[in-house]
């Protein structure tokens, strides 16, 4: 794993790669007693030809970036995140899975190490990157899964912290998902926290709607997640020549869809087999994933695993 460490000067210290393990922290660790914390995720693909992608990691150096000025955290720059992603990747390349078994999932992470009893920022601020090799999310093409649209609780409020990968904004979904998987659903739809009329994302997941070849999802308001695999999407669908709209999408909306699809780093694309709101469960494609799902998922993850030429310049190779 690497660490880097930030103090009060506001300059991270040079990184260094270390054995897997346990880190020390003190009891009053801002992380431990205020949630001053951020985390990423991305993944490291093998290739048939034996090369090794990053896909798009400069994304998520933006992304800890606008997270940790909204936590008042120090991040680590483009330029060093992105190289200790690499040295990363490098020292467990043995652990990534062979071409199409799987990929290296990479989990970085700021915290607010540092001792501080009162509420205020951690003086010292910890940047930390672990992996571990994962197969394959779908075993055999896109398994539809069956959500929940939640009307009580919410994920996000506007002015909150749902716009950036906070570690406090996940733990409060367990609950919630865990009722609603005891029921036989796989996940949770969550909607805006003021008029509980229109969507946001899933617990995890960024969610898209499909009508008459029309692609939308909902915009990015401050509080729904602006998720890599997101933006990818919507840049490979008007690259294919889909209409493709960011705007508020109501909860009606998913009456009439021609099909629904989730996307997110660990599944990439997961297309939506049926919604159930309030006493309605609706069925979209007789429970089968639906004709862009696919090819969406198709065209990005070729992409990703370097089968087809990237002309988005969005891999990058370690070596």
């Amino acid at each position: 794993m690497y660490l880097m460490k930030c103090c009060q000067d506001g300059e991270f210290c040079e990184g260094d790669l270390r054995p897997f393990g346990n880190i020390e922290l003190s009891p009053s660790a801002g992380v431990l007693n205020y949630g001053q914390g951020l985390f990423e995720g991305l993944k490291a693909h093998r290739t048939y030809d034996g090369r090794i992608l990053l896909f798009r990691p400069e994304e998520n150096a933006l992304r800890m970036i606008m997270g940790a000025e909204r936590m008042c955290m120090t991040a680590p720059s483009i330029e060093q995140f992105v190289e200790a992603v690499k040295q990363t990747v490098l020292a467990n390349k043995r652990w990534i899975p062979p071409a199409g078994k799987g990929s290296l999932y990479i989990r970085p992470l700021l915290l607010g190490s540092g001792a501080i009893l009162g509420l205020a920022p951690a003086p010292e601020i910890s940047f930390l990157i672990y992996a571990s090799p994962v197969g394959n999310y779908f075993k055999e093409g896109l398994a539809p899964i069956q959500l929940q649209v939640e009307t009580k609780y919410h994920r996000a409020t506007p002015g909150g912290t749902g716009g950036v990968k906070a570690i406090g904004n996940y733990a409060p979904v367990l609950r919630i998902q865990e009722v609603a998987k005891g029921k036989g659903f796989s996940d949770v739809l969550y909607l805006d926290a003021i008029n509980n009329k229109y969507l946001e994302e899933v617990s995890s997941c960024n969610i898209f709607v499909v009508k008459d070849k029309i692609i939308s999802t909902p915009a990015l308001s401050g509080s729904v997640l602006p998720g890599i695999t997101r933006k990818s999407i919507i840049e490979v669908a008007r690259s294919r020549g889909y209409e493709v709209h960011e705007r508020l999408v109501h909860v009606d909306e998913l009456m009439d869809a021609d099909e629904v699809f989730c996307t997110g780093t660990a599944v990439v694309i997961s297309a939506v087999g049926s919604i159930t709101y309030l006493d309605r469960r609706l069925i979209y494609r007789n429970g089968a994933p639906g004709e862009v799902s696919q090819e969406l998922y198709s065209a990005l993850t070729s992409i990703q695993m370097g089968l087809v030429e990237d002309n988005m310049g969005w891999t990058m190779e370690v070596k």
